[in-house]
């Protein structure tokens, strides 16, 4: 299988050209298996801490993918009022729209098990543990956004947590921490504003 290797300059652009796309439908972009290649590389690549490896993650296409949206909408519907929840079904419909949804888990027994063996680092792991699926998360949404799907982040967790692993039988020690809805770009996202560089970077020599 071949991997696409990116020049440092088409890996920056990459990185610079990623935003959350809202507007997705469900016409496939690139072949579902080079969609697994993408999202394989990226799981066996992110750096993690003490190459602990704890990420997990969860491709949804097709129908399970509209499971998904199903699960989140109707949870959802149990504890947003009713008058206001059109709203809510409009953004859960565009997010079922799209062809699929990655879902990004950390293992909490490989974190426990660090824990037990680290003792020194003990609060640490957990911290660690979300820096590396952040990781993760950009590096599959940069991957997919270079390839032509347009995705954003989404947080429904906890509330979904139960029914999601029950629906998929994941393990229980599997602790969810996003959604990743995605689809074909159906509009272009507008300027993306900065605040001044010098409020956030310094160079000390």
């Amino acid at each position: 299988m071949t991997e696409a290797i990116l020049s440092k300059q088409d890996h920056l652009t990459a990185i610079e050209n990623r935003r959350s796309h809202y507007a997705i439908s469900n016409e496939q972009v690139i072949s579902d298996e080079r969609l697994q290649q993408i999202v394989t590389h990226a799981v066996k690549h992110t750096p993690s801490s003490f190459n602990s490896q704890s990420g997990r993650v969860v491709v949804l296409l097709g129908e399970q993918h509209s499971k998904l949206w199903e699960i989140t909408t109707e949870t959802l519907r149990k504890i947003v009022p009713a008058d206001n929840f059109d709203a809510t079904q409009q953004k859960m419909n565009g997010f079922a729209a799209g062809y699929g949804t990655i879902l990004f888990f950390e293992d909490q027994a490989v974190i426990e098990n660090l824990q037990e063996q680290f003792s020194l680092y003990k609060d640490n792991f957990p911290i660690w543990s979300l820096q590396s699926s952040g990781m993760l998360q950009h590096v599959i949404w940069t991957a997919l956004d270079s390839e032509g799907y347009g995705a954003s982040l989404q947080h429904y967790n906890p509330l979904i947590d139960d029914e999601v692993k029950q629906q998929w039988n994941l393990s229980n020690s599997w602790k969810l921490l996003a959604q990743m809805p995605f689809g074909k770009k159906l509009t272009t996202p507008g300027e993306k504003q900065f605040q001044p560089i010098e409020e956030r970077l310094k160079i000390i020599k």
